[in-house]
């Protein structure tokens, strides 16, 4: 028995090296998968193939069983999944792609465009899919229905000598029909889009049963299942001059929960999103990678086995900690054993919680005995006790047309009237400030660049001037404030921006274009730090969301926007525009003037009557304290 046991084992290499097995990302198979009901029309195996499409377990293997045995061995669909309505239709659809107008389809990058495929259709199935979406999600735009000039399928196509001939009769063209609500991206960010989508399926019978030979190279599914399947988890990175944690949302697949962990720690691994590139930085930098997978060790701590941060300053190691620490948070809640090579990642604490680590928001959120400001009649009054401000701002000899004051408090920026247009100051709260040599007839409400430290003063303010010019307004060596144009090159061909808010960690700008909410980073070069960057701009909710007036930062990954509707006033959006959230619009009376929000306080809004003020979406807005017709609210930032 021995000798067996000893023969058994010869072929066991005396030592091997650990080391990370893949994540599934996909999901993992519970069961096997049945084939379709028999029967199914091609309209039908479509649209069952986008309900399937949800499930991503095993590869999409419920998908692929509609599929022809050749396409399921061949189809490999990118990482990019394409998000669209749930009311979506399927129609028969023509072969031939010279006709109808350029839509497009839902693997394209923003602004690609392809060609219809159009011709005669019919046979449209537009029943709605999937469950009804959250209690709190915007409604969403209906895709067009069949028209009632559409044909029964004919599905003809044209031989080259002008003849026409019918195409085999077991062989289908099947064409999705939706709007586009985005695409989650191979680096699990969110992108929004608003066009329509026009998905062309080619089905050919096998075996008596219609199935599909060319199907999408995205996964499409609905905005429904999309919630179902998906679980959001912000990702932490740093600003990139000071210790402020910057969430970057993603999307992860939500079976097993178990994998969770694992997943995000792949994400947090693989760096910022390509929306935040350039605009945060990551100690973790390019080196580091999972020695073995993330596990829950047998004391029920969930163990992060850390590799190539070895060299790592003590310092990096903490802000590693806390990027771990804190992007695990949503999906554990378990202590997180934090180890580089079998180590502590910090001498003396293996194990870690939320709790235990310091404030990295402190320097991007206003202190708490700066109730705000606002600017009416051409002075600037305290929002708290609604006395005019110290200064020339407050006593009315500068006619301020708007203001912002800086997140410390103790600085202020003052856009005033002058002889031939308006003129920026900016100095100490109290003080006339001195005047920055920028000439202009119009300029958005200044905004300020958080300062490195909650003790040191801010050295950067922005504004646009006329519309399509972003200005940086720094400090020389001197002391002196300068100006220099930020590169909105992006930025330009959507249109001129009306309002421009920086979040209050300076990675991201919020503006108001046309009516439109745009989002983009703040990039800046890394030898240089005055050259500075809007990039990666992004539509927010453009179908739902085309009558903004202002905006601003209720955190650091979302925004509350005033409007000119009179059913939506007020409303909330995240930074990556997935949703759309309304505010209760009792008691307001529309358009709005302008809106104030920050972590932890309320909203205050301006109507034609004065100031409201709520805590929550579903609060009833109650008058302000000051009830200034004229007033425009503003919180530090």
């Amino acid at each position: 028995m021995a000798a067996l046991l000893v023969s058994g084992c010869a072929a066991i290499p005396a030592e091997s090296q650990p080391e990370a097995l893949p994540q599934q990302q996909r999901g993992q198979q519970t069961e096997a998968v049945p084939e379709p009901a028999p029967g199914l029309d091609p309209l039908s195996v479509v649209r069952e193939f986008v309900e399937a499409s949800a499930e991503p377990a095993s590869d999409y293997a419920a998908a692929r069983a509609y599929l022809s045995q050749r396409a399921r061995k061949q189809w490999q669909p990118d990482q990019s999944v394409a998000v669209i309505e749930d009311e979506f239709s399927t129609v028969f659809g023509s072969e031939d792609e010279s006709s109808g107008p350029a839509t497009t389809r839902p693997d394209a990058e923003p602004g690609e465009r392809r060609e219809e495929r159009g011709g005669d259709e019919a046979g449209e199935d537009s029943g709605g899919d999937g469950p009804d979406g959250d209690q709190g999600a915007a409604p969403r735009s209906t895709p067009r229905p069949a028209g009632p000039n559409e044909q029964a399928p004919t599905a003809t196509t044209s031989p080259p000598d002008g003849s026409t001939a019918s195409p085999p009769p077991d062989e289908q063209m099947v064409t999705v029909r939706g709007g586009h609500v985005g695409r989650l991206a191979a680096d699990s960010s969110f992108i929004p889009a608003d066009d329509a989508v026009e998905q062309n399926v080619r089905l050919r019978k096998e075996n008596g049963e219609w199935r599909i030979i060319d199907p999408p190279q995205s996964v499409l599914i609905t905005v429904s299942d999309f919630d179902e399947t998906y679980f959001r988890v912000p990702v932490y990175f740093f600003a990139p001059e000071s210790n402020v944690l910057v969430p970057d949302l993603r999307y992860v697949v939500a079976s097993p929960q178990s994998g969770l962990p694992a997943r995000v720690v792949d994400l947090l691994l693989a760096g910022p999103s390509d929306g935040l590139t350039g605009a945060v930085r990551n100690p973790l930098g390019d080196t580091a990678s999972l020695k073995t997978n993330v596990t829950t060790t047998r004391d029920g701590a969930l163990a992060v086995p850390l590799t190539g941060v070895e060299d790592k300053s003590d310092h990096d190691r903490e802000l590693i900690v806390a990027q771990l620490v804190r992007s695990l948070q949503t999906v554990t809640t378990s202590r997180v054993r934090l180890l580089s090579n079998g180590s502590p990642l910090v001498e003396d604490h293996r194990d870690w919680r939320p709790g235990e680590l310091p404030s990295y928001q402190a320097a991007a959120t206003p202190s708490s005995d700066l109730p705000g400001l606002m600017t009416s009649g051409g002075k600037v009054f305290s929002l708290g006790n609604g006395a005019p401000i110290p200064g020339p701002a407050g006593s009315g000899n500068a006619q301020v047309q708007s203001a912002a004051q800086s997140l410390g408090g103790d600085q202020l920026a003052v856009v005033e009237q002058a002889d031939r247009g308006v003129r920026l100051r900016i100095g100490p709260y109290g003080s006339r400030g001195q005047a920055v040599e920028l000439d202009a007839r119009s300029m958005t409400r200044p905004t300020w660049v958080p300062a490195t430290t909650r003790s040191e003063q801010s050295r950067e303010v922005w504004t646009v001037t006329g519309g399509d010019r972003v200005v940086q307004v720094v400090t020389d060596a001197e002391g002196r404030w300068v100006t220099q144009s930020v590169n909105s090159a992006e930025i330009n061909p959507i249109g001129d921006i009306d309002e421009l808010r920086l979040s209050r960690d300076g990675t991201r700008a919020a503006m108001v274009i046309g009516g439109k909410v745009v989002v983009a980073a703040v990039v800046r070069d890394a030898d240089s730090r005055a050259s500075v960057s809007l990039r990666s701009p992004r539509v927010l909710q453009g179908n739902e969301l085309d009558d903004a007036v202002a905006l601003d930062w209720t955190g650091q990954d979302a925004l509350a926007v005033a409007t000119q509707s009179e059913s939506s006033p007020v409303v909330r959006v995240p930074v990556d525009g997935l949703r759309l959230d309304q505010f209760n619009s009792s008691n307001l009376i529309a358009p709005m003037r302008g809106i104030t929000a920050a972590p932890g306080r309320p909203t205050v809004v301006a109507d034609a009557t004065g100031l409201w003020t709520a805590s929550d979406l579903g609060d009833v807005w109650r008058p302000h304290d000051q009830r200034s017709a004229s007033a425009v609210p503003f919180y530090p930032g």
